[in-house]
């Protein structure tokens, strides 16, 4: 009925209109004697009003293609909302189901260490493996924890420095490899001319955490000999922080598949990791209306740009 309608609205003045001008060519007769007006002015004003009609039959049907269209989008938006809340409640739920096997097996680890004297390496290795596993396990969980939080957590609103933040997660990283004794060289370059690199708006310590894990990400997947080089821009209203290594490379197949949480891609097998770490920058780049974004070839390198609006 509700698509009929606009039909008829424009339908029945057309019929009308064509009804009126077969009567009149078929009297031949002046429709001055009619109506008291002379045939033009007849004809203008029925075309005027037909062309009222017509126009409020077109705003009828826009109004309602735009009603419709607005309605899916909001379902969608709802949708996508149960959705991460649905998300968040699994995350949490995980957190808590494996939060305390974790802790249980770790405090018991210390009391059944092999007997020194013994002299069992077997033993010795699986002991050891129980340590190194119980601890990934532990570092697991607490990621898990801090993602599912990231999803809920107020966030702080102040003006912050990107430059800032990379070069203070360079730095922070730059001594943790030194500290292992394998260092790392780390090219930074921000734009001076004609003006620094814009402020965004935010939370300092989640975009560190981004900055942070983009670096990781990209000195882990890289050759040690090899540098990792950061490069920011402003693209019209927009702050771009992008880190660029030259190591493994990602599949294409696996460009959107490696930011879900515990995703590792093929390059990934036998790295150390949680597979959380782009899954952690994606959330913090969408709590801040930005977004987040690979490039790569397989044996070249990849290119991660982190995307923020300018505060």
């Amino acid at each position: 009925m509700r698509r009929v309608l606009p039909v008829v609205l424009v339908g029945v003045p057309v019929l009308l209109g064509l009804l009126a001008a077969v009567v009149v060519l078929v009297s031949g007769r002046s429709l001055r004697v009619l109506v008291g007006a002379p045939l033009p002015v007849v004809l203008a004003g029925s075309g005027l009003a037909l062309g009222a009609v017509l126009a409020a039959a077109l705003a009828l049907v826009a109004d309602r293609r735009r009603a419709v269209a607005a309605a899916r989008m909001a379902g969608e938006a709802a949708g996508q909302e149960a959705g991460r809340g649905a998300h968040r409640r699994f995350l949490a739920r995980l957190d808590h189901e494996m939060k305390n096997p974790v802790t249980a097996i770790r405090a018991a680890l210390p009391g059944v260490v092999p007997d020194p004297h013994a002299l069992d390496p077997a033993r010795a290795r699986a002991h050891a493996t129980l340590q190194q596993q119980t601890l990934r396990l532990s570092g697991l969980v607490a990621e898990l924890r801090k993602l599912a939080e990231l999803e809920t957590r107020p966030l702080e609103h102040e003006e912050v420095d990107l430059e800032q933040v990379v070069r203070d997660a360079v730095a922070d990283l730059s001594d943790q490899a030194a500290a292992s004794g394998v260092p790392r060289t780390v090219v930074v370059s921000m734009p001076r001319a004609p003006w620094p690199l814009p402020t965004v708006r935010g939370d300092v310590d989640l975009l560190y955490l981004a900055v942070s894990n983009l670096l990781a990400n990209a000195l882990k997947f890289s050759p040690v000999t090899s540098g990792v080089e950061v490069r920011g821009s402003e693209d019209d209203g927009v702050v771009v922080v992008e880190v660029a290594d030259s190591g493994t490379g990602i599949p294409e197949h696996e460009l959107d598949l490696v930011f879900d949480e515990l995703a590792r891609g093929e390059g990934a097998r036998g790295t150390p990791g949680s597979g959380l770490g782009l899954a952690l920058v994606r959330v913090v780049a969408q709590r801040h209306g930005g977004s987040v974004t690979l490039r790569s070839r397989p044996g070249r390198g990849t290119s991660a740009r982190l995307r923020l609006p300018v505060g």
